[in-house]
């Protein structure tokens, strides 16, 4: 099973591991509650290097992008990042993944780790001759710095710090970085990657400068507080965008692959609803737990406990869509009623 190339870093840190997406990661270190409030309050870093990474470069890359990723990266200019997703014929998600646009023609696109090898193969058999698909993960380490303090910690280290969804690159231990104005917490921050050799350095030099280390746990509660989805949970290939609430990363006007069963889906109405809810005590709504909103049933996709509220909160689909009906969780066979909420769940 592939290993963070941080590994050791970790360890001295005091990190638990677990598998994730084919990966040993950190988990925790401090505990997942700590960590989540260091970024809620502070800034917290997180290696994230089990993410895929591709370069596209080449005459036709940004063709490429435009026809395999439902939005439309011709719309944002170099130096920027774009969130988009992956679809399949019948419109359901095959990945959702970030783009950071370097230059007219050139690209780094970072799918989640456990579709990498499928989004690697889908784009190398789409691509032009004259477009090269280069994956580049396991020549390089990625980091997420996240938190109010974040811009200051990356910018003490790197010399910049990228705006929201910008895109920067420049030199670090001899080497080059490239860093964008991401992440999956809600708060500033950066997702920066460098060469395998400068990774080690790099983490400990955020953590010296005041970062502090986060493991998977905790992203998951801070990704799920503001009602950002997780691929295998939240979103699969049997979802689609609008289902997931999620049409605003759809740009009709230009083709791509799963544009015709959208529209259809669109003028035919939905199978199902994602919903977001949250509990008045501190019972926790794991996925899987059955749900309804009125006469509508499904189950819950993501549920735990928020740090920041003090109550569980989650996400799940139910169907058919409604936008009434009364709210409740099965916890134990038991139901338990809960507030319907539109995510994110708390205000940033």
């Amino acid at each position: 099973m592939p290993e963070t190339p941080l590994r050791s870093v970790h360890e001295s840190l005091g990190a638990r591991f677990i598998e994730f997406g084919g990966w040993h990661m950190p988990l925790q270190y401090e505990g997942v509650v700590a960590e989540h409030m260091a970024v809620r309050t502070g800034v917290g870093v997180f290696d994230v290097s089990h993410l895929g990474r591709v370069r596209i470069d080449g005459p036709g890359a940004t063709d490429l992008l435009r026809n395999q990723l439902c939005n439309d990266i011709a719309k944002v200019t170099p130096g920027r990042a774009q969130y988009t997703m992956a679809l399949n014929d019948t419109g359901g998600i095959e990945d959702d993944i970030i783009v950071w646009r370097l230059d007219d023609e050139a690209y780094w696109v970072l799918p989640n780790g456990a579709n990498f090898d499928e989004i690697v193969a889908r784009l190398s058999v789409a691509a032009a001759p004259s477009v090269t698909v280069d994956p580049v993960r396991d020549e390089t380490v990625l980091v997420a710095v996240q938190g109010p303090g974040a811009p200051d910690v990356v910018a003490a280290v790197l010399g910049e710090t990228p705006g929201r969804f910008r895109v920067t690159w420049g030199g670090y231990a001899g080497g080059p970085f490239w860093a964008a104005g991401t992440g999956y917490t809600g708060e500033s921050g950066a997702e920066i990657a460098v060469p395998l050799y400068a990774g080690e350095r790099l983490l400990t030099s955020l953590v010296e400068a005041g970062a502090t280390p986060c493991g998977l746990g905790a992203r998951d509660t801070l990704r799920l507080e503001m009602g950002y989805p997780l691929w295998g949970q939240d979103l699969d290939e049997y979802t689609s965008p609008l289902e997931a609430g999620l049409g605003w990363v759809v740009d009709f006007d230009h083709e791509f692959v799963g544009r015709e069963a959208l529209l259809r889906q669109r003028d035919d109405g939905l199978a199902k609803q994602l919903v977001g809810f949250r509990l008045a005590g501190r019972r926790i709504p794991r996925a899987g737990y059955d749900l309804r909103v009125g006469e509508a049933y499904g189950a819950v996709a993501s549920g735990n406990f928020s740090p920041v509220l003090g109550c569980g909160i989650g996400m799940g689909y139910v169907s058919p869509p409604t936008d009434t009906g009364d709210v409740a969780v099965d916890i134990r066979g038991e139901w338990h009623p809960a507030q319907r909420v539109d995510p994110p769940f708390i205000a940033r």
